[in-house]
């Protein structure tokens, strides 16, 4: 069967549709039915089943016969360690920790905050909670005390697992201080922390409220997997919200089960055995499924990378993995791509390895703009895939389906609707728009299983958030189109998209322009204030090394590309060469901070920053083109 034969068969059933992917899980008691809409527009599904996600990631691949078969593979170049994890090892060592969880008092429905570097610890982690019924709460590792103390004072976990530290290139990110400055500011304490001490840093235990991560195991009884409702909160992962005010995403047992089961073999086209990386950081819904839940759920061999792409030491460490651990799939931000392109334009570096193991690349988290995609096509020999999806919705929305069917590329679209998503391009009133025609995009409800059926403690705001705007449909936020064939083209955040004398224009058409010139390595356009026309652009760019024209001559090239390709209407007149973009620790870039900053409005400084020191770069660009006055 096809690609459409999937989509509407899912379409005309999706009843069936789901409770056959359903069949792929292993559960206690099986659910009666998929979906639950008596309390529409809030869905849940698969409510009346039975399951651990634990067992189904671990235990049911042992049971299998498989426990020889590798589990994890850690690769740490910033501590120059690494090791393999069977899963027979992971079921004894997540089975040790959940019972020293249990016997310290958590239990169902509990929380548990996580904060940790990229170290398999943290998949142990996290897996203990599942197998207990215990809902963790993953917090990016270095976060501010602050932002850690918001998360503690919303979730009220009953413990904190925690690292003594992170290792970035050249410096020891201090966990324990922030952790203990977190506790000190928020107004909720947990019963107890666990501490996994690193050789690069020992930290200080508090007596009596801190235990060591080896010894608190000691002589404890391993943990049994506890069953829950389909139905019951796997996890919270926060995400930022426009209020400040982080949103912590719900994600049941059952339906992420499911969807993500699901994914493997259609979307990424893998099978059990096979080597999967996704080259992102738990701390992210990325990390959540598809370093941890979906490879091992599925069987995969899952990779744990604690480096970057450039620097550690080179530019040519992705290669490196590949080719040592036989990857037939990574999964990344185009960023990591673009940082890579930046170092090594040409693409020398992969010259020096056998990449004949990798059967495709997989990119989303942003933007993937077609002149990375072309790169990494060139560079690679094998297929390039935009995927588009969010932390709300825990999987892909859209994406080529390589498991069912190879479609054609186009490039510049994450491709087509998954089955389960109803996407649709809305007018400001709620009307669907003409092919071709730019909008918001919207899915037509129920969202699909493992999506969030609401929010942590805050239904009004879930409500508010995604479903008020456009009733009877999930609000995603960005904005774009769909064209003749249906495929689906992401231009930009609705935020992001421009008003230039009342002709609405996507920053990120403007980007694909910047992209394409060959000294460009990234860039980004922000809408800038202007009194006669209400907005114009205003365009960065990261030169590629070893690019020494003048700086000026780039931005007059660029500036006539975008005139010849969108127009005179797009009144694309200013760009600015900086060194680096504000991003992050994800990887996105912040341009409402940018634009705030050259619009002289006063911002709030993101919390997910990767490097504070960068906005006043951008602030003294701003200044030497005449913005940033206020």
């Amino acid at each position: 069967m096809g690609y459409k034969d999937v989509y509407e068969g899912w379409k005309a059933d999706p009843e069936a549709f789901w409770m056959a992917a359903a069949e792929g899980i292993d559960w206690v008691t099986p659910p009666t039915k998929a979906l639950f809409d008596e309390n529409a527009p809030l869905y849940e599904w698969f409510a009346d089943g039975e399951v651990n996600t634990c067992w189904n990631a671990v235990d049911r691949h042992v049971a299998a016969g498989n426990g020889d078969r590798t589990a994890i593979i850690y690769d740490s170049p910033v501590t120059h360690t690494k090791h393999t994890i069977t899963y027979a090892e992971l079921q004894t060592r997540v089975a040790s920790l959940a019972g020293a969880l249990r016997a310290k008092g958590i239990e169902k429905g509990d929380r548990v905050i996580i904060y940790m570097p990229m170290v398999p610890e943290a998949l142990e982690a996290m897996l203990a909670c599942a197998r207990l019924g215990a809902i963790h709460s993953v917090v990016f590792g270095g976060f501010a005390a602050h932002e850690l103390a918001v998360r503690i004072d919303d979730a009220k976990p009953k413990a904190i697992i925690a690292a003594s530290c992170g290792i970035e290139p050249g410096r020891i990110v201090h966990y324990k201080p922030l952790l203990d400055g977190a506790i000190e500011q928020a107004e909720h304490a947990p019963d107890f922390c666990v501490i996994f001490q690193r050789e690069q840093e020992v930290a200080h235990l508090e007596d009596g409220r801190d235990f060591d991560w080896h010894a608190f195991q000691y002589g404890v009884e391993p943990a049994e997997c506890v069953t829950v409702k389909g139905n019951d909160p796997l996890y919270i992962l926060y995400t930022s919200g426009t209020t400040g005010q982080p949103k912590g995403v719900v994600r049941p047992n059952g339906g992420h089960l499911v969807a993500l089961n699901w994914t493997m073999k259609n979307i990424y086209n893998v099978q059990p055995g096979d080597v999967y990386w996704a080259a992102s950081d738990v701390g992210w819904v990325v990390g959540h499924s598809y370093i941890c839940y979906a490879p091992l759920i599925y069987g995969c061999t899952t990779v744990v990378f604690e480096g970057k792409p450039v620097g550690t030491p080179d530019a040519g460490t992705f290669w490196r993995m590949i080719e040592e651990h036989q990857i037939k799939v990574l999964f990344t931000a185009p960023t990591a791509f673009r940082a890579i392109k930046r170092e090594d334009p040409k693409g020398e570096l992969v010259k020096s390895y056998d990449l004949s193991c990798l059967q495709s690349l997989f990119l989303a988290g942003e933007r993937a703009d077609p002149d990375t995609i072309e790169w990494a096509k060139a560079t690679l020999g094998v297929p390039v895939i935009d995927h588009w999806w969010q932390t709300e919705t825990g999987y892909a929305i859209a994406a080529n389906p390589l498991g069912i069917e190879e479609m054609p590329v186009k490039i510049g679209s994450p491709s087509v609707a998954m089955p389960g998503w109803d996407v649709q391009i809305l007018d400001e009133a709620g009307h669907p728009v003409a092919p071709g025609a730019l909008g918001a995009i919207a899915v037509k409800l129920p969202l699909p299983p493992g999506t969030l059926p609401t929010l942590w403690n805050a239904e009004a705001r879930f409500r508010k958030s995604y479903l008020d705007h456009f009733p009877g449909y999930y609000e995603t936020g960005d904005a774009g189109y769909i064209d003749e064939d249906g495929y689906l083209y992401i231009m930009a955040r609705t935020d992001d998209v421009i008003n230039v004398a009342g002709h609405r224009l996507s920053t990120g058409a403007m980007e694909e322009v910047l992209a394409a010139h060959p000294d460009v390595a990234e860039c980004a356009v922000i809408g800038v204030s202007d009194a006669l026309k209400g907005q114009l652009p205003l365009g960065f760019l990261c030169l590629n090394a070893g690019v020494d024209r003048d700086h000026g001559e780039v931005t007059k090239e660029v500036v006539t590309s975008v005139r010849d390709q969108i127009g005179p209407v797009a009144a694309f007149k200013l760009a600015v060469v900086v060194d680096r973009l504000p991003k992050t620790r994800s990887g996105k870039i912040l341009r409402g901070t940018m634009a705030k900053i050259a619009d002289g409005e006063t911002y709030k400084m993101p919390a997910t920053i990767d490097d504070p020191a960068i906005l006043d770069e951008i602030r003294s660009a701003l200044e030497g083109a005449g913005y940033a006055k206020g």
